[in-house]
């Protein structure tokens, strides 16, 4: 059984967790093809390598291409014409309509449907209403579709991870300034350990703990199994501790033996 362990000692953001997933081996071009079957314009993807406190991670970099609207004439919902706006309903159809497999769509759908869920119920309002901002805006999309196109690709069967980093203070958003972390994260996190050491900013954000609760089944130390990859993935800050997320990947079946 394969088993992929979310190491969170820097929390975890969509982006952390594409990097460190592509850092495990995965063929770019390869990735890019499945993504190129979500049909989704006005972005374009750059991953490259940098170091945070001299380990090497994958940065990935979803860049939107200036505000041009022509792209979203095929949404009916005209009141929000900018594609930051979409809610949960416009992402399911943009999953659905795509040519992705059964599996990664399914995977992207549970991911984005708690989401979905834990931003209403901290702002008070239904599903249906919630419009994401940071969520629905391309690059969430990128990085939560990317993340399950990845597990795919890398024959995933169970996922764990580390009690979460989670930073403290505040932080500016849509609404304001409100605490760290995230009454989101913090929704999405419920069930599951975590600490804060400290240091001031956002370490786990709504993204990173919807992929995390979503897939996760169990919280804590790393189990018992014979590695066979890692991955780093970097997060845009530089701190005391590395802005990184890593990934160790094994096999819970496989014993080691003296005879190797």
């Amino acid at each position: 059984m394969r088993i992929l362990y979310f190491d969170c000692f820097s929390g975890a953001s969509g982006d952390m967790i594409l990097g460190a997933l592509l850092d495990c081996g995965i063929e770019f071009e390869a990735f890019k093809k499945e993504l190129d079957k979500l049909k989704v314009e006005g972005y374009s993807i750059e991953v490259s390598r940098t170091a945070k406190n001299g380990i090497s991670a994958m940065d990935v970099n979803v860049i939107l291409e200036e505000h041009d609207h022509h792209h979203d004439h095929e949404h009916e919902n005209e009141h929000h014409g900018h594609h930051e706006h979409r809610n949960l309903e416009d992402i399911e159809d943009i999953i659905d309509k795509s040519e992705l497999s059964s599996n990664v769509k399914d995977t992207s759908k549970r991911i984005f449907k708690k989401l979905a869920l834990a931003e209403a119920k901290v702002h008070g309002k239904t599903v249906h209403e919630i419009h994401f901002h940071e969520v629905g805006a391309v690059d969430s999309i990128i990085d939560i579709v990317g993340a399950s196109i990845c597990f795919d690709m890398l024959k995933i069967d169970k996922f764990i991870a580390s009690p979460v980093n989670t930073g403290m203070g505040f932080v500016k958003c849509q609404h304001g300034i409100i605490p760290v972390p995230g009454p989101a994260a913090i929704e999405l996190l419920k069930g599951f350990p975590i600490y804060s050491m400290d240091i001031n900013t956002e370490l786990i954000t709504p993204t990173g703990a919807a992929i995390l609760s979503t897939l996760c089944e169990s919280f804590g130390p790393i189990p018992s199994m014979v590695i066979e990859n890692t991955g780093y993935g970097a997060g845009k800050k530089n701190l005391d501790i590395p802005n990184l997320i890593r990934l160790i990947i094994g096999d819970e079946k496989k014993k080691m033996t003296a005879h190797g």
